[in-house]
């Protein structure tokens, strides 16, 4: 009982942790992967060198188109638990649940804990902060990092030591080797808040930050120098650089292509990996503003087509809303667009009414205090991943939840200040920003609902809440302390309720998990989801989408779920691992199971054929080799890396391998080789003999198999 009494529990903080464990958490077990790096913690598992350099495949062939540390993450996780969706997805949902109790004890610690309770909500309704967390991509684990970098940063000041900088710095150093210069967006907040911050004289702030600099670029680069540094047969061809180079894949795909939306490769024009990694050929993504959108995908071959040969059709986007990939035209409006607004920017009008309530402080006060620079911190982490977003060219939605920890925190901040003058007695001009943020958030609310085709009622029940909120709220303010608090407390519930419904899809897992895109999963009509009965599901079968697409889309054949055994033990390459077969038809709905989807003929006739070779088949690209690395322990080597495109294999290495016994057999697709040195299919073609469709494949062709874009072959090598 003294315990209570003391009030040693932080009942807000316990709240928002259950809240965001069930955001997160629920039904997690059921989730599915994105295959991509899925099958690339299968590989890691096997060995340190495959673990070092995240290589896509158990022979270390070729990388992943990342960094490996947020992977080591989910390695280490798979080899406590055993190799699962669960163990997989395990460290990216802790991560957020984390990142979300770290950023309400900041905001607590400055602005108390009813600020702080605000902000741990708001974090855990952003809806795509939601949806990335419940993959295996890297961006919640990379979110995590830099929040602690943020902490680290306020802990320098505090203390004034100029260690916990450094600090600050390595953990956003390590965030670079998670998802490269996404993690550099929380920098000008570190260095300007520092500055204003830090009670030390300039002299010492730039000696202090010209070292924390050299720090970053040390942690940032080490791995890079590292593995560029060993002899390129020494190590995996890095994936999606055109050069074999970390250093070209940080600074061009994963650093300047990001804005220009450009992206080049030795054989010409090069569609950018990840956008075969949405589309693998015909998949249906269906985005938060209810478009379906198709290109093609390999989800609706056959099963006896799925074992590769399927190339993507090279258009850009989908036809989504705009943009490379559905993320609307570049613009200053471009976050309030139907093509973006839902995923992370339904509170930034409550945002930018805290930011004048914490600037007219300033000014009324003459003075920047602690408060004010933290605001400052979150507004500079903000302001450009805003300007970022607004002008990038290439980029998925998903790439929006680092706003989420800035967000939070400024909406908690902000209902503090806004608070603080709304129930001042002295009824100031101030005294009119809550509850005219209340509407105008609400009505931005019912903006993101029309441009998203939801329920007329619901966007008419919007507008009205608004004009309540607003006008109880500006008619009161003379009421009494109690009334002002019931206001006050009904409006942050209804501008959080939208955003809670964004984000409910993914937490029943009914979002992309290779390429997450928040809100409904379905076309809606009439009054919409919630109650109106006015939805279609349209066919909807889940959302696993193995890097390309939706219910069982990936050329390679497999979806989205794992077996839910550790087969990363499984010594015999030639068996499946235990479960492999016997998923549940839950998992189907939700994207498929491990072996729906495969070739299996195929798969028997490369069993009946293996002789020990490092690789049992090479395929086109990383698609085509899932169902196998998923299903067995047999290595695929992904000729061309990710999109086909990569130009990992020569005609020399190829003439090598082969004829040291390393791979015989090959399956290609006919239009492979279109956007780049067509050398190797020319050999292989000359050099190899094709292998009869009937003796792998239940297609009558006599020596290939039919797909939505041309003709599969398998070709066997033979001396």
């Amino acid at each position: 009982m003294n315990f209570l009494k003391k009030k040693s529990i932080d009942f807000y903080l316990v709240g928002v942790i259950i809240f965001s464990a069930f955001m997160n958490f629920f039904l997690l077990n059921q989730a599915s992967t994105n295959e991509y790096y899925t099958v690339a913690v299968k590989s890691m598992m096997k060995n340190f060198h495959n673990f070092f350099y995240a290589s896509f495949d158990p022979a270390g062939f070729i990388t992943v188109d990342k960094p490996p540390v947020a992977l080591w993450f989910q390695v280490l996780s798979a080899k406590i638990f055993g190799f699962s969706n669960f163990s997989v997805l395990l460290p990216e949902a802790l991560a957020a649940v984390i990142a979300t109790i770290i950023v309400y004890q900041m905001v607590k610690h400055k602005a108390g804990k009813l600020a702080a309770f605000i902000s741990g909500l708001t974090m855990s309704v952003t809806p795509i902060f939601i949806a990335i967390s419940r993959t295996n991509n890297m961006d919640s684990i990379l979110i995590l990092t830099l929040v602690i970098a943020a902490w680290a940063v306020f802990k320098a000041v505090e203390v004034k030591k100029m260690r916990w900088l450094i600090l600050s710095t390595v953990m956003v150093g390590i965030g670079f080797n998670e998802k490269m210069f996404e993690a550099f967006m929380i920098l000008p907040a570190v260095y300007l808040f520092y500055w204003l911050a830090m009670k030390v004289n300039w002299k010492k702030k730039i000696l202090h930050l010209a070292a924390a600099t050299v720090v970053l670029a040390g942690i940032s680069l080490s791995w890079a120098i590292v593995v560029d540094s060993v002899p390129a047969s020494k190590r995996p061809y890095i994936g999606s650089s055109q050069t074999n180079s970390v250093l070209e894949l940080a600074f061009g795909y994963n650093g300047v292509s990001r804005l220009t939306g450009q992206q080049n490769s030795g054989g010409g024009q090069k569609v950018p990996s990840s956008i075969e990694k949405q589309s693998g050929s015909q998949t249906k993504t269906t985005t938060q503003n209810s478009v379906t959108s198709k290109t093609k995908s390999s989800g609706e071959l056959s099963s006896e087509t799925q074992m590769g040969g399927a190339r993507p059709s090279g258009r850009m986007g989908g036809g989504q809303q705009g943009g490379m990939f559905g993320t609307g035209s570049a613009g200053p409006l471009r976050l309030f667009s139907k093509s973006l607004s839902g995923q992370a920017s339904w509170l930034l009008p409550f945002v930018l009414f805290g930011v004048i309530g914490i600037v007219a402080d300033w000014f009324r006060r003459r003075k920047l205090d602690q408060k004010h620079t933290f605001a400052i911190f979150w507004l500079a982490w903000l302001a450009p991943a805003m300007v970022f977003f607004s002008i990038a060219g290439f980029f998925h939605q998903y790439y929006l939840s680092i706003m989420a920890p800035p967000i939070a925190a400024l909406v908690g901040l902000g209902f503090s200040y806004l608070w603080r003058d709304y129930s001042d007695k002295q009824n100031s001009w101030r005294s009119y920003l809550l509850p005219i943020a209340f509407g105008v958030t609400l009505m931005f609310e019912a903006l993101i609902f029309y441009q998203n085709s939801i329920g007329t009622l619901w966007i008419i029940l919007l507008i009205v809440a608004a004009i309540l909120s607003a006008g109880f709220g500006l008619i009161w303010r003379s009421a009494e302390h109690k009334a002002k608090g019931t206001i006050a407390g009904a409006g942050i519930f209804l501008i959080l309720l939208p955003p809670l419904y964004w984000a409910l899809p993914s937490t029943f897992n009914q979002t992309n998990s290779s390429i997450p895109v928040a809100g409904l999963s379905s076309t809606l009509s009439g009054m919409g989801g919630m109650g109106g009965g006015g939805a279609k599901m349209s066919g909807w079968r889940g959302s696993s989408e193995g890097k390309s697409g939706f219910p069982g889309n990936n050329a390679g054949g497999a979806s989205g779920q794992v077996p839910t055994k550790n087969s990363s033990t499984n010594d015999e390459p030639n068996q499946l691992p235990n479960g492999s077969m016997s998923h549940k038809m839950s998992g189907m709905r939700r994207g498929g199971g491990m072996g729906e989807q495969v070739n299996t003929k195929l798969l028997n006739y490369l069993r009946k054929h293996y002789n020990g070779e490092k690789f049992i088949l090479a395929v086109e690209r990383a698609q085509s080799a899932y169902s196998i690395m998923m299903k067995t322990n047999y290595a695929v080597m992904a000729m061309g890396g990710f999109g086909g495109n990569d130009p990992a294999l020569t005609v020399s290495k190829l003439e090598k391998m082969v004829k040291d016994g390393e791979i015989n057999y090959f399956l290609l697709s006919s239009s492979w080789g279109r956007n780049q040195d067509s050398s190797v299919t020319d050999w292989i073609k000359k050099h190899c003999t094709k292998v009869p469709a009937s003796e792998w494949s239940n297609q009558s062709s006599s020596s290939s198999q039919s797909g939505p874009d041309g003709q599969s072959t398998l070709y066997v090598y033979k001396k």
